[in-house]
């Protein structure tokens, strides 16, 4: 017996958009390595690319540069980070003139994790954007940005219930943002209920859903017990013995997010945005599996067409 797999028709790529998500080098040896990966990825014709942005700009200089490169020596489109953390509304938007002059058209609006790092208390900064919709409606009042914010599948940990994590996202996108990228999250059930929500509250723009891969299980962990992000049972017990096994975790890593990936395309989901972590292999391999090849092209697609004539 066999049915129909979205996932495994021969046109797929061509229907697919990705994006890919980047940090800023600290040392020169990482931003060796992040370019290998930009260089690696680019070719796969992403929507966009971004680049984090550290509270109160800690990071400026470093991501400027990063997102002036990209845009120099690739035909990429690059997106710049910003938050609302530890900056008046005049820093803010001094950034946003840099940007701009650069050539930047795209941003990703957020709030920010507090000063204190994930899970600690946010207070606004007097004179400040107060929140990522605040943001939004800056960078609108300034020129016709393309502007992504975030969402949440699980709702944002500070959040008291749904209903008012959809609320900020609808002022958010009624202030002008283009799409919402989500937090990672690892159920897919729960990526499409929030959707259906979020189509309920009247929100129609896409709701792209971040991928992580797992380079360090550890560590994910760790993240995601402060950000409210579940690790399933059935994840755990994937990785159970892994730690000192680093080429077995690399293919479970491999297969976990491949499996999540291909998931949501036969769901329909034709959208998705990688946090890359800086490495390119995961990212790329996921995105050979459906379909997407270097240059816009499809291998098989074009295959097949040969074959024919």
């Amino acid at each position: 017996m066999s049915f129909f797999r979205q996932s495994r028709r021969s046109d797929i790529g061509s229907n697919i958009r990705v994006s890919f998500e980047f940090f800023p080098p600290k040392t020169e040896v990482m931003e060796e390595r992040l370019w290998e990966t930009v260089t690696r990825l680019a070719p796969l014709n992403p929507e966009f690319v971004s680049v984090t942005y550290g509270a109160g700009g800690t990071t400026r200089e470093r991501t400027a540069r990063t997102i002036k490169r990209i845009l120099t020596e690739t035909d990429v489109n690059a997106a710049a980070h910003l938050t609302c953390v530890d900056a008046t509304k005049e820093e803010v938007d001094t950034v946003v003139r840099e940007f701009a002059a650069m050539g930047v058209k795209r941003f990703v609006a957020l709030r920010g994790d507090p000063a204190g790092g994930v899970g600690a208390h946010y207070k606004p900064t007097p004179g400040g954007y107060e929140n990522g919709a605040d943001l939004v409606a800056g960078l609108k009042a300034f020129a016709d940005f393309d502007i992504s914010v975030s969402a949440y599948p699980e709702k944002h940990p500070e959040s008291p219930d749904f209903a008012t994590d959809i609320d900020m996202l609808k002022r958010k996108v009624d202030n002008g943002a283009t799409r919402a990228i989500t937090q990672f999250f690892f159920e897919n059930d729960l990526y499409e209920r929030y959707v259906e929500k979020v189509r309920r509250a009247g929100i129609y723009i896409p709701i792209l859903p971040g991928i992580l891969p797992i380079h360090n299980f550890t560590q994910v962990t760790n993240f995601c017990s402060k950000a409210g992000t579940h690790i399933p049972a059935w994840l755990a017990e994937r990785f159970d013995g892994l730690d000192n096994d680093p080429q077995t975790h690399a293919l479970v890593s491999s297969a976990v997010a491949a499996e999540q990936v291909l998931d949501l395309v036969e769901r329909g989901i034709q959208d998705f945005h990688f946090y890359t972590m800086n490495r390119a292999d995961l990212p790329f391999a996921i995105c050979h599996l459906i379909g997407i090849r270097p240059g816009g092209s499809n291998a098989v697609e074009a295959s097949l067409a040969g074959a024919a004539a």
